[in-house]
């Protein structure tokens, strides 16, 4: 049994303040993630192999929906790492293309 109470509007609105901090703290922790990551040659050397095996750069259509589909959800994370390191890194990014010759 729940101890969910709908009436209850302070608790409901300490829960969404709760829930919005946990948030923040796990996209600040993320944010550090990505540029650490980014800030090493080796780092950079992974995110673009990532990248690149997630094929973000090619077209993802095939014949069979359930492979595309697969494929397709492979690069949606593949542009989650893509903008988190274009948004907190710009130039991490920049010198990571530079290094792999793209």
């Amino acid at each position: 049994m729940s101890n969910y109470d709908p009436l209850d509007q302070a608790g409901q609105d300490k829960a969404r303040s709760d829930s919005r901090t946990r948030d923040k703290l796990v996209e600040s922790t993320d944010i550090g993630d990505v540029q650490w990551l980014m800030s090493n040659k080796r780092g950079r050397r992974i995110v673009w192999h990532m990248l690149d095996r997630a094929n973000l750069f090619a077209s993802s259509f095939n014949t069979n929906s359930m492979t595309m589909a697969r494929d397709e959800g492979a690069k949606t994370e593949a542009r989650r790492w893509q903008i988190m390191a274009l948004c907190n890194c710009a130039d991490l990014y920049t010198l990571m293309l530079k290094e792999t010759g793209k």
